[in-house]
This record gives structure tokens, sequence and C-alpha cells, in this order.
């Protein structure tokens, strides 16, 4: 059985002995919106072991690299968008990769998506000849 690394188990007592902080120190860091854990309903925070890492990540630019928190913010803000520009670029290239698309050029010169092994939608009416020609230099 694999334990989700974003299911919010962990009390935060138990986020702050794993991550080896003290919990009003993962608090601070709820309020300036560096860590955010889940709530309960009660609104008991909940942290993930995800939660942890970025914890350590947190202790580790302070301590080791002297980052300040509004420095740290701005760090994990950007690595997260990253991370989701990241996957989009690899499931475009998955795409792309694979071949699924095909485009064509429609009935009034818009460029349309055609599924592989099928061709583009025929106007029965158009009776237009496309010709093309280079430019000239």
């Amino acid at each position: 059985m694999r334990i989700d690394p974003d299911a919010p188990l962990l009390a935060i007592s138990q986020a702050a002995e794993l991550a080896g902080m003290h919990a009003q120190t993962l608090r601070q860091y709820d309020r300036l919106g560096l860590v955010s854990p889940r709530r309960t309903v009660g609104r008991g925070r909940r942290y993930s072991y995800r939660d942890v890492e970025r914890l350590l990540e947190v202790q580790r630019l302070s301590q080791d690299e002297g980052i300040n928190l509004a420095g740290i913010k701005r760090i994990l803000e950007l690595e997260r968008r990253v991370e989701i520009l990241a996957a989009r670029v690899e499931a475009l290239h998955a795409r792309v990769e694979t071949g699924t698309r095909v485009f064509a050029t429609g009935s009034s010169g818009e460029t349309v998506a055609v599924p592989r092994g099928r061709r583009g939608r025929r106007e029965v009416s158009s009776r237009s000849l496309v010709l093309w020609r280079p430019p000239q230099e």
C-alpha cells in the first residue's frame, strides 16, 4: 500500500517533530503562506508529507542560504509555477510526439485539428482552387 504524499495525515505536533521545528514556527509559516496545511472541520491543521518536505526546504533556505521569509515565499511560488509549466510542456510534447494531431485548413481559411488517419471535412459546395506561390524576393 502506497501513502499519498499529499494526504493530510499529520497533526501539527507530528509535522513539527518530523521537521525538527516548534509548532509555533509552523503556525507562523501558515500565517505567512509559506506552508498551508489543509484544515479539519474543527479548523485544526493537517499536514501532508509533502508539507513536511516543504517545511524542511524553508528551513534550509533560511538557515543555510540566509534568505529571508519573503524571499523564500517568492522562491517557492516561482518553483510551483515552473512545475506547472513543465507539466504543461510535457503534456504538449507527448501530444506532438505521438502524432495524435494533424492540422489542415478549414473552408474559411482557419486551422483545424484532424485526428490522424482521417481526412478533414470537405465542403461539397466549394469548388475553389487554392494556388500557393512562394514569395518573390
